[in-house]
């Protein structure tokens, strides 16, 4: 399943690398309100594709995908998917390098795999800072990299993550509720180009929202689960952020 947005250049070469991998069948597209043809290439390249009208992000975009995978099931009488492999149109060159996310989730190793830098490329930003404290105050869990977007995990750990935080937020609701519910979660090392963000006005924006969402899934997973008052004192969503940048 490929999030894709606004990338009509890459999501051609991601579709066919991702039908390239053993057992990988269909292949869904989810075009995330694209301004350009993303999805008419998408279909051109054999995969399935789900339309929003509008930009939804990343969370909704996988539910839309696996909604459509469903639905392709029992229309079709297809077998049901064991393993669900979640990747961006922009991975389109390192496609087959997430191979090795698969065959955990397969076997029954691990509910969920997620793609993880090496430990000497790791680059942690204010965001991952962030979501790593919160998961670890709510789960004893610090995972490395709680934003990576390529990840593989079986329809039992995606129920009971579901529905997943808006946005950025969905990346981190799904670490903390497949962990609390005692599946097993596995990081593997993959040497993953490293997620950049424009260091102007554009960047520290996209900054702020990607910090705003991921602070809203930590709070409605518990984060504040002391009570409305330790909430209130803490300023509210803006006090939480603050307590992040300490």
């Amino acid at each position: 399943m490929i999030w894709a947005k606004d990338a009509q250049r890459q999501v051609a070469d991601s579709v066919q690398a991702a039908a390239a991998l053993p057992g990988v069948d269909p292949v869904i597209v989810c075009d995330d309100g694209s301004a350009d043809e993303t999805g008419k290439y998408a279909a051109a390249a054999g995969a399935i594709v789900v339309n929003h009208q509008r930009s939804r992000g990343w969370a909704a975009s996988v539910e839309s995908a696996v909604n459509a995978l469903g639905i392709l099931e029992q229309r079709d009488r297809r077998t049901e998917a064991t393993a669900l492999l979640l990747l961006s149109a922009a991975a389109a060159e390192r496609v087959a390098d997430y191979a090795p996310l698969l065959a955990p989730v397969r076997s029954g190793d691990a509910a969920l795999t997620i793609a993880v830098p090496p430990a000497d490329a790791a680059d942690t930003g204010v965001v991952d800072t962030a979501a790593i404290r919160g998961i670890n105050e709510l789960t004893g869990w610090s995972p490395r990299a709680p934003l990576a977007l390529e990840r593989c995990l079986n329809r039992r750990a995606f129920e009971l993550a579901s529905p997943l935080a808006a946005g950025w937020g969905g990346a981190v609701s799904m670490l903390i509720d497949v962990q609390r519910a005692g599946l097993e979660i596995r990081e593997l090392e993959i040497d993953r180009p490293r997620r950049q963000s424009a260091p102007d006005l554009t960047g520290r924006f996209d900054r702020a929202v990607q910090l705003a969402e991921v602070t809203r899934a930590l709070a409605a997973r518990g984060l504040v689960q002391a009570g409305l008052n330790e909430f209130k004192e803490s300023g509210g969503i803006q006090g939480i952020l603050k307590r992040f940048k300490r």
